[in-house]
Parts: C-alpha cells; sequence; structure tokens
C-alpha cells in the first residue's frame, strides 16, 4: 500500500464498546433488574457476545459517547451485600 491509501484508511475510527457485568440473581427483584438491564442493552443495539458480555459497533467517537453514556444511566440500582 502507498502512503496516501494508508493515511485514507486511518481516517477511519471505528470503534466498539463492551459492557461486561455481573449482577446478582438470588432474589426474585434481582433477576428482574438483570432481565431488564439485559433488555435496556439489546434495545440500545448491544449484541451479547458472551454470558454477561455485550458489545456494540460505533462508527464514530461522538456516536459510542452517546451509547456509553445510556448505558451507564441504565446501571440497576448498587446494593451492598
Amino acid at each position: 500500500m502507498t502512503g496516501s491509501s494508508l493515511s485514507r484508511l486511518n481516517q477511519y475510527r471505528i470503534l466498539w464498546i463492551f459492557v461486561f457485568f455481573d449482577l446478582p440473581t438470588n432474589t426474585k427483584k434481582d433477576r428482574k433488574e438483570h432481565a431488564l438491564f439485559r433488555k435496556r442493552l439489546l434495545k440500545d443495539g448491544f449484541t451479547m457476545m458472551q454470558y454477561s458480555i455485550y458489545v456494540r459497533h460505533c462508527s464514530s467517537r461522538e456516536n459510542a459517547e452517546v451509547h456509553i453514556g445510556y448505558s451507564g444511566d441504565t446501571d440497576p440500582p448498587f446494593r451492598s451485600y
């Protein structure tokens, strides 16, 4: 490849967002929160890569920041045991 074709390829910024989580599922309420969290990720375009690991492709940094902010808003309430 020539230098000009390499610089053209480098202009593309492809980003992947990974969400790793491990939520408790001991009680009925915990299982419901887990299911709602998972459904919100799927609704936002995330794909299950592996159990409790979801991934989403973003075409730009701005697009990624929107989805990172959104996934952070869907966190289930933190409880200390």
